[in-house]
């Protein structure tokens, strides 16, 4: 599944996150926000933009282990917050760009998506909407060479860095058949950023309200055609459901790894807690069920590398290892008792960080109902 090449770049990802992110993720959760040099020392050390063709300064790698290595190793540290903020840039927003963008307007915005200079954000949700693409209400009405755009955006990720966001509008009044994606520039007069939402989680992730008045965006900044939004929104899910469920599967795995070294070092009653039987059946069960939903994973990632990757097969991964990511997150923290309690373990901040995920992306609910419609049901 993975090469040497892909061992190399695994153990640079590794090293980034020691030197670059752990020594920080203290301070980042405390402010609320990754500092923007997680993206440009990020993208110094070759993070960002695989698939960005070489012209626009990308190494034009069109291999997505190399994502999958990036969510994993993030995962693995328990430093989900910074970890978003990378794989929302390469994984979720990205390929809006590499698939939509025309020649000009790749040349305006690639290099600084390579370089970690511009962020990402896609705005889709709204109040009101959750995950009903079709209901979105933010309008832009065409006049000659711009587009002039109201409404407004909620919990959006990467919303008070982003410098560019891919913007879901209504061009016209067919719920499927009339949204657009136009990409609104930082510093656009009447583009306002709400305040940075403050999350039982991911505090180190920023999440924001968006707000458009009157906001004047260049037809020049249009993705791809009018009103061809909404299947171009629907056409990326897969693969941003698969990214969500391997940064989790990653989390789960470094949790494990977390737990057993604390099972075996804690004592009670005169020996280590891992002794019990009660605790040795818990964590036999969670590697267990861990094994079977990274063997699911790889397939998946296997079938999303030939282009072959169904929505379906994609909202089984996302619902499966998000309810799995909660269950271990909780399992484990009861296995520490009153210190997986305490803000200095990890394990409790892993607890409230896995429950988002199985809310963005679509909801669970969304994905059951995405795999009972395939049962004919």
């Amino acid at each position: 599944m993975y090469d040497s090449e892909h061992a190399l770049f695994r153990e640079l990802v590794r090293n980034f996150v020691a030197q670059c992110v752990l020594p920080n993720y203290d301070a980042w959760e405390r402010a609320g926000i990754v500092d923007r040099a997680l993206f440009t020392d990020a993208g110094a050390w070759g993070l960002l933009g695989f698939g960005v063709d070489d012209k626009y300064g990308g190494p034009g790698i069109e291999d997505f282990r190399f994502n999958a290595i990036v969510g994993e190793e993030f995962g693995r540290a328990l430093a989900t917050s910074a970890g978003l903020s990378l794989t929302l840039q390469n994984d979720i927003v990205l390929p809006y760009l590499l698939g939509l963008a025309t020649d000009e307007q790749k040349a305006r915005w690639l290099a600084g998506t390579v370089s970690g200079e511009t962020v990402l954000a896609v705005a889709m949700t709204e109040p009101g909407t959750g995950s009903d693409l079709a209901a979105i209400r933010t309008r832009a009405v065409r006049h000659e060479d711009v587009y002039v755009v109201n409404g407004a955006k909620t919990f959006i990720s990467s919303g008070q860095h982003a410098d560019l966001v891919i913007t879901a509008v209504r061009t016209a009044d067919d719920p499927h058949r009339g949204l657009s994606l136009l990409v609104l520039e930082r510093g656009m007069p009447g583009f306002e950023r709400g305040r940075n939402l403050e999350k039982i989680g991911l505090h180190a992730q920023d999440t924001s309200e968006l707000s458009f008045t009157d906001v004047r965006v260049p037809v020049a900044n249009l993705l791809g055609e009018e009103n061809s939004g909404f299947y171009a929104l629907v056409r990326n899910l897969p693969q941003e459901r698969l990214s969500i469920a391997i940064a989790g599967l990653g989390m789960i795995e470094g949790l494990l790894t977390q737990t057993l070294a604390y099972a075996k070092e804690r004592t009670a009653f005169g020996q280590p807690i891992g002794s019990f039987q009660h605790s040795r059946f818990v964590l036999a069960e969670l590697a267990t069920e861990i094994d079977i939903a990274r063997t699911f994973i790889l397939d998946c990632l296997v079938e999303h590398l030939r282009g072959e990757l169904s929505a379906v097969r994609a909202a089984k991964a996302k619902y499966w290892v998000t309810e799995l990511q909660c269950r271990v997150s909780d399992r484990c923290l009861q296995l520490y008792g009153g210190y997986g309690y305490m803000r200095e373990y990890p394990v409790g901040r892993a607890f409230v960080d896995s429950r988002v995920q199985m809310i963005y992306g679509g909801t669970n609910e969304i994905m059951k109902e995405i795999i009972g419609r395939d049962l004919g049901l």
